[in-house]
């Protein structure tokens, strides 16, 4: 047997805010941008170098789902990004702006950080 996750959905308030932070502050690469209907998108992005799992950028319908944006997990870490250069990366993110909640920590797996991406959802950056 041969299984994998494919996608990832991250509820969203609007498609193109998402898709900018993203792919300009993350460096995310967009995969994927089609129009379903009037109203809905077909949206991934990912990592750049990682040939697996992607996000599904899901835009928010209704008050159920609006509720949950910037809050999919509780406020506990709800991503993890690992990097092959924490500093590089840290130090990218901190000069677009991306906000860290807890600073760099030596940790027995890495070096690690907590961010927010636009919507307030956690992650944490990890680093060799």
């Amino acid at each position: 047997m041969n299984q994998r996750i494919a996608h990832i959905a991250l509820v969203v308030t609007d498609y193109d805010e998402a898709i900018a932070f993203y792919t300009q502050k993350l460096n995310f690469e967009l995969l994927e941008d089609s129009r379903l209907s009037d109203s809905k998108r077909w949206v991934l992005v990912k990592p750049r170098g990682d040939g697996h799992c992607a996000l599904l950028l899901a835009r928010a319908v209704g008050e159920a789902q609006q509720s949950r944006v910037g809050n999919q997990t509780g406020g506990r870490v709800f991503l993890f990004l690992h990097t092959d250069d924490f500093e590089r990366d840290y130090n990218n993110m901190l000069q677009k702006q991306v906000r860290f909640v807890r600073p760099p920590a030596r940790e027995p797996y890495g070096t690690v950080a907590v961010f927010e991406d636009l919507y307030g959802n956690r992650w944490d950056l990890i680093g060799p």
